[in-house]
């Protein structure tokens, strides 16, 4: 029988005469890195990634190294084919990782770039197993669900433990209890806590508490449920965050006490916040933080002084939340519109410049499917800017370039985002260069003018996949132009990217010479990444996706240009900055 405490040293690898099997990477050390996980109940969508981020957040502050990682259900490999109808947006972070958008609230609420090691699907753990079976690595044993998809699991958690030095890794499983999906991370995480012993774990269950409106009171049964159900897969939770609209009453949380063997004083309110930002502060207030601390045996490592200047900055920041000098409209023209997730980090990045400039920034969305010149006025009529954003496909397009042609010829301040810098390109060859059949290769493979394609060295693989141009990359800034000026004049800066096509180079030219500044470019490429019109108000675009990048403390500065060019256009008399210059609100 092998002892207890030697358990993690004598199994690492599988053998047929035991059952036990845990898997430990290299550099792995038991008891250095603690585990929070965070799982739901009742329905998805409730914001295990919102609280389990805010409770990193309180931890990071203290001191401590937070790492999280996301564990999704579903068999794909990585979020990269899904549709942002189904999934909401897909997040890329700077190694290339195209990943569920709870990346993006990790990444803007920890102020850190996270990586592949951060998101892990279902797929990604069948695919290592049998990657395994295949060669050899099981010797001999019947591979099972249990021990070898779940040990799988925990080498994961076990190895960024080991890549991130963490203190804490925040886990967060996606779904609800009682998915069939979700049913073996479950089991994962029991056996880790049994595995890596007492005060290794801290498990919460975030749950619902219903509210019907012919009642007028609070329900509870749906949660002691969904809460029995996870005790059933032999989890204890620690902590119960009661998610509502309004604050948890007294009666409904001593009943999910009772039902749940939890404390009192870990059943904790989460009712509906005005921004996310202020959540930290409601579960600072409930003493959740500490409670944690004293779960998990690790007072001893946090560094108090560091708390106190880490939330000063934070109440900076979200004192300003709700006072506004100004009110403006920012039209979203796309055509996931009627999904608000699709465009999740795009309104993010719009909320930090508007809490940073003092602006309450109201969004109009607007489908651009069946717009054209006839109607774009009206659509945006009433907007005192627009943001063109990415997309894949043909639908749409041309409604976005009836929308950016409008906003050239009326001086209406202008983002492009990825898709949206190619039409931009576009409508500026059509209507400004006399190039009436350019279009892009992706929406038109035989048009006259390709302005947009494929460059060559991307049709070389294209047959073979992989030809998305994925991640971080640096772009060159061109000195004396807007973007130069708005990044804080340096040589150049780091965006991510997600996209094939790329502004032709034999068209480039002919483009500057009508009056368009490419001024953001690839380094050892003649690829175009930020564009600009210098006698037009705000007329900016770039092949990037600068939203991923903003965060609450640090604004995006493409974002911020556009709001305060909004500003400027509203309230002509205002104090605000050019928007070259509004950066400088931010230092």
């Amino acid at each position: 029988m092998i002892e207890e405490n030697n358990l993690l040293a004598s199994v690492s690898e599988t053998s047929t005469d035991s059952e036990f099997f845990f898997p430990v990477p290299a550099g792995y050390k038991k008891g250095k890195t603690r585990f929070v996980v965070v799982m739901g109940t009742v329905m998805s969508g409730l914001g295990k990634g919102i609280f389990s981020s805010c409770l990193a957040k309180l931890m990071q502050d203290k001191g401590l190294k937070v790492a999280p990682i996301k564990l999704e259900g579903y068999l794909n490999i990585d979020s990269g084919t899904l549709n942002p109808f189904r999934h909401g947006e897909v997040f890329v972070l700077d190694d290339g990782m195209e990943c569920d958008m709870d990346l993006g609230t990790y990444e803007r609420m920890l102020g850190q770039n996270l990586s592949r090691s951060n998101f892990c699907t279902s797929g990604q753990i069948f695919s290592s197993v049998l990657h395994k079976e295949r060669h050899g690595d099981y010797l001999g044993r019947d591979v099972q669900l249990i021990p070898h998809v779940t040990g799988e699991v925990k080498l994961r958690l076990r190895e960024l433990a080991a890549k991130s030095a963490a203190d804490l890794i925040f886990v967060e499983i996606g779904g609800t209890v009682g998915d069939l999906e979700n049913a073996y991370f479950i089991e994962a995480m029991r056996e880790l806590a049994y595995e890596e012993g007492p005060n290794s774990c801290c498990f919460v269950a975030l749950t619902y508490i219903l509210e019907p409106q012919a009642l007028g009171e609070q329900k509870s049964k749906a949660a002691q449920l969904g809460i029995r159900q996870l005790m059933q897969t032999g989890v204890q939770p620690d902590i119960v965050a009661c998610r509502a609209k309004n604050p948890v009453s007294e009666t409904a949380r001593q009943k999910i006490s009772i039902y749940s063997n939890v404390p009192m004083n870990r059943v904790i309110s989460m009712h509906d916040s005005a921004s996310i930002y202020t959540i930290p502060a409601m579960l600072r207030e409930s003493g959740l933080d500490f409670e944690v601390l004293r779960l998990l045996k690790i007072e001893d490592r946090i560094d108090l002084r560091n708390e106190r200047k880490a939330w000063e900055k934070w109440c900076d920041f979200t004192d300003k939340i709700g006072q506004n000098k100004y009110d403006v409209t920012i039209g979203i023209t796309g055509k996931y519109t009627s999904v608000r997730d699709s465009y999740a980090s795009i309104i993010h990045a719009i909320e930090h410049c508007g809490i940073g400039l003092g602006c309450n920034v109201k969004l109009k969305w607007i489908d651009t499917t069946e717009l054209n010149d006839s109607n774009a006025a009206g659509a945006l009529a009433g907007v005192d800017g627009i943001i063109v954003p990415g997309g894949f496909g043909v639908r749409g397009t041309e409604g976005k370039i009836a929308c950016i042609k409008y906003a050239r010829e009326n001086n209406l301040p202008f983002l492009g985002i990825c898709l949206g810098f190619q039409m931009a390109v576009i409508e500026y060859a059509r209507n400004v260069c006399g190039l009436s059949g350019a279009n892009s290769t992706e929406i038109d493979v035989k048009c006259a003018d390709p302005v947009i394609d494929i460059l060559p060295e991307q049709k070389k693989i294209e047959g073979l996949g992989g030809n998305m141009r994925l991640g971080g990359n640096d772009v060159i800034l061109k000195q004396g132009t807007g973007a130069w000026e708005l990044y804080g004049k340096v040589d150049s800066v780091r965006l991510r990217f997600r996209h094939r096509y790329e502004v032709d180079p034999k068209y480039i030219e002919k483009l500057e010479k009508a009056g368009m500044v490419f001024s953001g470019k690839a380094p050892k490429q003649p690829i175009m990444q930020i564009l600009e019109i210098p006698d037009h108000p705000y007329f900016v675009g770039t092949q990037a996706h600068p939203c991923l990048t903003s965060r609450p403390l640090k604004p995006e500065p493409m974002f911020a240009g556009l709001v305060a060019a909004a500003i400027k256009r509203r309230f002509p008399e205002s104090d605000i900055e050019h928007w070259t210059k509004v950066n400088r609100r931010f230092e």
